[in-house]
């Protein structure tokens, strides 16, 4: 990686924390601007203002060919595609069933103040998205997918993956820790406790997507199909055409009982993820 400067690890990430901060200051103040316009404007604006343009700038400051170092100039491989689909589908079952364990944690009794607090912020950011997911027009269909699917896929993946992930990698820790670092603060962002292991998870699966295809368009390929899904099957739901839960609950038993396919599920996740590692990694 050609530098521009030669600041230290833990300073180049301080200087992209700085540009996250003024960029949520400067979205906060046209969020507020553009109220009226409504949610959807909102986010896109706090997605091209708190992620896209802080991780830009950043490697601009740090790097000579910033889009070559976040890998934005490399196109994806239809392989990589075929991967991240077939991904997806065998592990809906393992990621749903990951899900309802994080819901269901409990903290000890003397920990009950901060287990309200995080409850309260759950309880939150539930509010938003059943708000995002109200959809029973194409139209909304259309617009939601584009920011909460694309905007969002593409924003967080310049930012965390593009940006944070590419810095660490130019430094002396190893690519594993690298990746489970960024996914980490990935999830920690997000300030959802009862969903961070699953998208912990989804974070390292994206980290190890870019160090695979070298292309940061994979990955962001990965999240927008993640998150697009939701949105399509809300609208599917809120038309009455599946069941309200079914995708949360697609591979979870209705009665109680063991899930095993979410069991398989996870197996053949966990076999397919160590099949691209061990190919991938070692082309590259």
């Amino acid at each position: 990686m050609e530098k521009r400067t030669n600041l230290k690890l833990g300073s180049r990430l301080l200087v992209l924390l700085c540009l996250m901060g003024v960029g949520l200051i400067t979205a906060s103040v046209l969020c507020i601007l553009v109220t009226k316009l409504g949610l959807l404007t909102m986010l896109t604006v706090q997605d091209i203002f708190a992620f896209i343009v802080p991780a830009v700038v950043a490697m601009a400051i740090f790097y000579k060919r910033q889009l070559h170092v976040m890998c934005l100039d490399r196109p994806p491989a239809w392989k990589m595609i075929l991967l991240v689909v077939a991904f997806y589908i065998i592990s809906l079952p393992a990621m749903n069933w990951l899900v309802t364990l994080n819901q269901d944690m409990a903290l000890p009794s003397w920990m009950s103040g901060i287990e309200q607090a995080m409850r309260a912020l759950e309880d939150s950011a539930a509010e938003t998205t059943e708000q995002l997911l109200d959809i029973t027009t194409v139209w909304q269909l259309i617009s939601t997918v584009f920011v909460v699917g694309v905007m969002a896929g593409l924003s967080e993946e310049i930012l965390f993956r593009g940006a944070m992930q590419r810095t660490m990698q130019d430094s002396r820790l190893g690519i594993h820790a690298v990746v489970w670092i960024t996914a980490i603060v990935f999830s920690a962002f997000h300030m959802q406790f009862y969903g961070f292991v699953p998208r912990m998870l989804l974070g390292v699966w994206l980290g190890y997507l870019l160090v695979w295809s070298g292309s940061l368009w994979v990955p962001i390929i990965a999240h927008a199909l993640n998150n697009s899904t939701v949105v399509v099957m809300s609208y599917l739901a809120n038309k009455g055409l599946v069941a309200e839960d079914f995708g949360d609950k697609l591979g979870l038993p209705a009665d109680g009982s063991f899930p095993w396919l979410a069991v398989l599920s996870l197996i053949a996740s966990i076999a397919l993820a160590v099949w691209a590692h061990r190919r991938y990694l070692s082309k590259r």
